[in-house]
């Protein structure tokens, strides 16, 4: 344990963000930053800070949007098209503590859904997601979700067959790879775009460096991606250009030549796996006449037989560590390469082996395989939910537009309940999910919807009453994770921006409103609430011979350093070598290369043993006479999902305002698209507009278009085309689920064809306040 003083002047202020911790000093109307001149590798997000205080972005007072005002709560096409009316707080707070109770009394607390994603700070208090929770749970409950969209097949499957995934993520440690690792193979790759980023904040960027000292001893990397940019270039050894949707084909090609040259281990198989036997049956072809060998993975991954059977030798003769990417398992049957890449490591006999096995999502985000803290910092209790329904998160618009109807989940036959009321806090669904037209239709349905948030994002625009909420800049908090050994003081740089209150302040307001303000509050104020938090994490560290700084101490230094433990590796090493007193948390205590549990479920979509699975939309599909290209929409680098996107490194990135596109030359020239092009991307679920840049390390059948562009939907006349003008992929992703079993988001990747825009090209609102379309 230490504590850290951040230099910094007189003015200066320590701060903390999803990107790194930094020093803060306000010059004039802009922000002076100076990142944590203990980072290895401090992130350009930083960047993003500059000039947000007073953007013409941010909402200065509370909105209702006219429609509701004039019409009271119900179903409303017109939320996206509508406009809004100023108000005072108390008005406005009387509005949504009314609507609350009445939709409680007349519907019961089901009938509230309490979205929100866990990314709008850094900070622990003021933590929106806990804020919204903590506060419905005081008024009777809500509709939950479950899960991630950046994980969700993986939340579901990895405990069926190894380890809950937040035990997973320290399952090999960087500091193991440091020293250990001879093979890297890297499924997806390992992006440095979101190696910059981690929930509750990073202390220290750590992957570059890691993978650096792989290349100093000699270790070797290969890439399996569409995309050369998704690991290093100066560090692959070899480049393994795939056919999107197709990895976990690959991986069955390598497991195949292992068994048939007898270089796989079958006494860990046998000694610390259940159900191999099942799997060698459909390996080998004797369930179904297909072995599934080199050359049929080659017929559908687009990679020579050869190289595959070179490169499974060529793991069988190394320490290997394997890694499966988020974005594997964020397409349908996304649980499929995510338990085969734990397979093919099973396979080779290296799980619990320092440095070698399976990880997954290593360094995504980039606190993922850090050596874990003894104690995280504690999170804002949120208390108890009264209310049994749920929802895996991406189906939120299945609820909306489906209530009353059954669905699978994990073994579960469950039902969507009936939403009258949303309650949005800390998070913008007009990025993050799918087909944003029919998320459309689908916030049109209930009868109100309530959002805080500091700017006029898309959401704002869908809401009916949104009160405007502070940055994490013009407030105090802690700055920490659980996966991350650094706690940071987040001091206030920065007054509220023009009526902007915290969302504990407005939560406090309408508890009171509702009678439950003390039970919200327990007393204490913001600041107060900051101190306890810590002081909870003084007395789990506190032992005898032991103190650690009092928060004064640590609030004038800005970061302490917490001591940290082996994690998920150590049980792994443990359970290598004695598998029946170190079990797993699985049905039969080992690593399950079948399960019985998943098999027993019946899913088609989802058999009881990893498989390849066809996709709806992949470039072998039908589908791909109409839309012959393979969009992967993925995460962006120039900024944190949809947040700042009127920041400065964010809009460097783009051209004219609007997102990128990638595309090979070969493609873009047989559909005489040139460099520089204004082009529309469609398929059936909607279009956008992006530009076209030639890109020859990719796949020539893919293009390639970040997501996080604020979603701007046009009109385009004469057409009868609506178009997103600022490049939203997820305006053509599709909303289905990855399975039966986990219900995952699937916006990876989807089918679209491009041509060039004709015409003027259309502008939207940019980022300012909407006006009305009528």
């Amino acid at each position: 344990m230490k504590l850290i003083t951040f230099p910094r002047t007189a003015a200066g202020r320590v701060h903390s963000s999803h990107w790194g911790s930094f020093v803060v000093e306000r010059k004039g109307d802009d922000l002076l930053i100076q990142p944590n001149p203990s980072d290895p590798a401090p992130s350009s997000l930083l960047r993003n800070l500059s000039g947000l205080a007073s953007h013409r972005a941010r909402i200065a007072q509370p909105m209702v949007r006219r429609g509701w005002l004039e019409r009271g709560p119900g179903p409303d096409e017109r939320r996206g098209r509508d406009d809004f009316v100023p108000m005072a707080w108390d008005e406005a707070l009387d509005l949504a503590a009314g609507e609350l109770k009445r939709v409680r009394s007349r519907f019961g607390a089901e009938a509230i859904y309490g979205g929100s994603y866990g990314w709008s700070s850094a900070g622990r208090f003021h933590h929106a997601q806990s804020q919204v929770h903590r506060f419905l749970n005081c008024v009777g409950g809500y509709t939950a979700s479950v899960n991630s969209y950046s994980a969700g097949a993986s939340h579901v499957i990895l405990p069926h067959v190894c380890a809950p995934l937040a035990q997973f993520r320290s399952a090999v440690t960087w500091t193991d790879v440091a020293e250990h690792t001879e093979l890297i193979v890297a499924f997806g790759g390992m992006a440095g775009r979101n190696s910059a980023v981690g929930p509750g904040g990073v202390g220290r960027h750590v992957v570059a460096e890691t993978l650096e000292a792989v290349r100093r001893r000699g270790g070797r990397f290969v890439l399996v991606s569409p995309l050369r940019n998704d690991f290093p270039e100066a560090l692959t050894s070899s480049w393994l250009c795939v056919r999107p949707a197709s990895d976990t084909a690959l991986m069955l090609g390598i497991a195949h030549t292992l068994v048939t040259e007898a270089i796989h281990d079958r006494e860990f198989l046998d000694r610390c796996c259940v159900g191999y036997t099942q799997f060698e049956t459909y390996l080998l072809g004797k369930s179904d006449a297909c072995p599934k060998s080199a050359e049929w993975a080659s017929r559908i991954t687009g990679i020579a037989a050869e190289e595959i059977q070179k490169l499974a030798r060529h793991m069988a003769g190394s320490r290997t560590l394997i890694t499966v990417s988020h974005s594997l398992q964020r397409a349908q049957y996304g649980e499929q390469p995510v338990w085969m890449g734990l397979v093919l490591a099973c396979m080779l006999g290296q799980i619990g082996i320092p440095g070698a096995g399976f990880a997954y999502s290593l360094g995504a985000p980039c606190n993922v395989g850090k050596r874990p803290p003894v104690v995280g910092l504690p999170p804002l209790p949120q208390g108890r939910n009264a209310v049994r329904s749920y929802i895996p998160v991406a189906r939120i618009a299945d609820m909306l537009l489906r209530p009353g109807e059954e669905y699978d989940y994990n073994g579960q036959r469950l039902i969507f309940p009936k939403i009258h009321l949303v309650y949005w806090a800390g998070g913008n669904p007009f990025h993050h999910h799918q087909d944003l037209n029919r998320l459309r239709q689908a916030f049109g349905r209930p009868d109100t919807i309530i959002v805080h948030e500091p700017f006029w994002t898309s959401t704002v625009l869908h809401a009916d009453i949104v009160f405007p909420c502070t940055l994490t800049l013009e407030r105090n908090d802690l700055g920490g994770s659980s996966e991350d050994n650094y706690v940071t003081a987040m001091h206030r740089v920065l007054e509220p921006y023009a009526e902007s209150k915290d969302d504990f302040e407005i939560f406090s307001e309408l508890a009171d409103r509702l009678g439950v303000r003390d039970q919200f509050t327990e007393g204490l104020s913001a600041d107060q609430w900051i101190q306890s938090l810590y002081t909870s994490l003084f007395k789990q560290l506190s032992s005898p011979g032991c103190m650690p700084p009092t928060f004064d101490e640590f609030w004038n230094a800005g970061e302490l350093e917490l001591p940290t433990h082996d994690g998920f590796a150590k049980q792994l090493m443990q359970f290598r070598v004695d598998p029946t007193s170190a079990a797993l948390k699985t049905p039969s205590g080992k690593l399950e290369i079948s399960s019985e549990t998943i098999r027993g479920f019946s899913y088609p979509d989802c058999p009881g043993h990893p498989a390849w699975l066809e996709p709806d939309e992949w470039l072998g599909s039908p589908l791909a006479t109409r839309f012959a290209l393979q969009l992967i929409a993925n995460q962006p680098g120039p900024r944190l999902h949809s947040q700042l996107d009127f920041g400065k490194n964010s809009i460097e990135s783009k051209i004219d305002g609007r997102e990128v596109m990638r595309i090979h030359p070969s493609a873009a020239v047989a559909r005489r698209i040139s460099d520089g092009d204004l082009v529309k991307v469609f398929n059936d679920r909607g279009a956008f507009l992006a530009v076209a840049r030639f890109c020859e390390a990719m796949h020539v059948a893919v293009v390639q278009v970040a997501t996080g562009a604020w979603y701007d939907p046009v009109d385009i006349p004469g057409s009868g085309d609506r178009i997103c003008v600022n490049g939203n992929p997820n305006t053509v992703t599709r909303d289905v689920g990855t399975s039966r079993l986990a219900q995952g988001c699937t916006g990876q990747l989807c089918l679209v064809e491009v041509e060039r825009f004709q015409g003027v090209p259309p502008r939207g609102r940019g980022y300012e306040r909407p006006q009305s379309n009528d």
